[in-house]
């Protein structure tokens, strides 16, 4: 485990292996690096694996004020700069894809070669024009229990993120989520679903320009194949990539087959810099 000084003094957890092009994976909300686990493999496979706890999440603290998506793309952004990374590929899952958007439109873009989101939609919020995210009563009814009861629903979390009904692999998966969502800090949580309820990526996934791979699991519980179709059709260079047997997490629930997109997109990509491969 590794840290880092952000800009604000916050003290930033992230893990950093292998050699080779970097691979930045970030977390969903009550997650952390650990989530990644199964992709720590692809270090010995000539990628640099850095996994990030982003603020209130894993061995990284909350920090004053909350942090919003904003500050946790800003750390993101300032850890791929003190790395000194290029051609970097940026893996998001759920919460994490919206930061890698953040990122992809933001001044360190050119950072990045590319970029990969797992189930998640550029609108979380459903209104009369818009129906790919989640409901008013939805939105609503987290945020209500976050606050109210941010065990229970940390709890109950865990097996909402892969397909039902559970089996002899996915279950004990979904209690080591449980157990980790309900470490996360409930302050942070709370304020990045409120973040993430504001945000809007519609207008900007036509100006990222890097190549982007849309993952999504056919038996998520919280977004369907409209919303993938969407992103993929607005982004100027994206594909699609369904995983038959996977819920809200495909790069947990069929790791194999996650690793193996990893290394095939990667390898359409242009070489990294001979700098970043020898640094």
């Amino acid at each position: 485990m590794n840290r880092f000084a952000a800009s604000d003094g916050a003290d930033i957890a992230y893990h950093d292996e292998g050699e080779g092009r970097p691979l930045v994976f970030l977390h969903g909300l009550m997650a952390n690096a650990e989530f990644f686990e199964p992709q720590r493999a692809l270090a010995g496979e000539g990628f640099r694996v850095v996994r990030v706890d982003l603020r209130g999440h894993g061995r990284t603290a909350s920090g004053h004020p909350p942090p919003d998506l904003g500050r946790l793309a800003a750390d993101v952004a300032e850890l791929v700069q003190r790395l000194e990374l290029e051609g970097a590929i940026a893996i998001g899952w759920s919460l994490g894809a919206s930061v890698v958007w953040r990122l992809l439109a933001g001044p360190e873009a050119p950072r990045f070669a590319a970029g990969v989101v797992v189930d998640m939609t550029p609108c979380v919020l459903n209104d009369e024009d818009w129906t790919l995210g989640l409901s008013q009563e939805h939105v609503d009814a987290r945020r209500q229990a976050i606050a109210d009861d941010f065990p229970a629903f940390a709890s109950a979390a865990g097996a909402a993120i892969f397909a039902s009904p559970l089996d002899e692999r996915t279950e004990p998966m979904a209690r080591w989520a449980s157990e980790c969502f309900v470490r996360a800090d409930a302050r942070a949580v709370g304020a990045l679903w409120s973040s993430l309820v504001e945000e809007d990526f519609r207008e900007a996934l036509p100006g990222i320009a890097q190549p982007m791979l849309v993952v999504r699991g056919a038996h998520s519980h919280l977004y369907g194949p409209e919303t993938a179709d969407h992103i993929v059709a607005a982004l100027p260079d994206a594909r699609g990539l369904t995983f038959d047997r996977s819920g809200h997490s495909p790069h947990l629930e069929q790791p194999e087959r996650f690793n193996r997109a990893l290394r095939d997109f990667a390898a359409t990509l242009p070489p990294v810099p001979a700098t970043e491969l020898t640094a």
